[in-house]
């Protein structure tokens, strides 16, 4: 993929807006700020915890501001192009740009594999629609300013990047078959201590069968729902 054109939009940045993530409980928090970190090439070496605030919510009357990625990750490997980032909704800005470089034919069917569904309705639709010529600047505007990590798929689907979504959030999805063409979504909240009950390797050997079937894969770390120091090495754990 070119890289170098989604890192001069990609570059690091503040928001400071009540809109997006930052929406959370932001008349109530006294951090107002998170953090989009610039997106880089290299491998799961180079991941690594940074030192500003990317998710920022109150939960049971106690504000919690957790550190995300020091840079997002393009990783090509073995002929895949995956993306690796800390909030889920910036899954939404690579698939469109996968989509407008040829690698993800639209129509193909999503696998989402989260501890959530992260199927919500966003407040408003894209102003722009599904072709070669949209204006990722526009896209990354409507991923950071208007989707947040809990309504990022459905835009995908009302645009017609995918035909569907196949959500693996429990033991029993974990046993559904996958469609043969598909593009792969991965939240590491899936090994978060809420989701103990599926023993570690049985997820670990099924999202291994599924990176070995496609091409195109996003991973989110998930700040909030993950310790990220665990997430990482789960992460590096996938690919050994």
């Amino acid at each position: 993929m070119n890289i170098q054109s989604l890192q001069t939009i990609y570059h690091g940045f503040h928001i400071t807006e009540p809109v997006g993530n930052n929406a959370f409980s932001h008349e109530q928090r006294q951090n107002k700020s998170i953090w989009v970190p610039a997106l880089m090439q290299g491998t799961l070496s180079d991941l690594s915890l940074g030192t500003e605030i990317v998710f920022s919510e109150i939960e049971d009357g106690v504000e919690k501001n957790r550190n995300g990625l020091n840079n997002f990750l393009y990783f090509p490997f073995r002929g895949k192009d995956i993306f690796i980032f800390d909030n889920h909704n910036h899954a939404f800005f690579f698939w469109l740009a996968g989509f407008q470089q040829g690698k993800i034919k639209p129509g193909l069917p999503l696998v989402h594999v989260d501890q959530h569904s992260d199927m919500r309705t966003p407040q408003k639709w894209p102003s722009f629609s599904l072709n070669k010529t949209m204006d990722l600047k526009e896209v990354f505007r409507y991923t950071n300013y208007q989707l947040n990590v809990g309504n990022f798929i459905q835009p995908a689907l009302h645009l017609g990047l995918f035909s569907e979504v196949q959500i693996i959030d429990s033991s029993t999805a974990l046993k559904q078959e996958i469609p043969e063409g598909f593009v792969l979504d991965i939240d590491l909240d899936i090994f978060s201590d809420d989701m103990r009950y599926i023993p570690e390797e049985e997820k670990s050997e099924k999202i291994r069968q599924y990176i070995r079937r496609t091409n195109f894969i996003t991973i989110a770390t998930s700040p909030f729902f993950i310790n990220q120091n665990k997430a990482i090495n789960m992460l590096r754990k996938l690919f050994l």
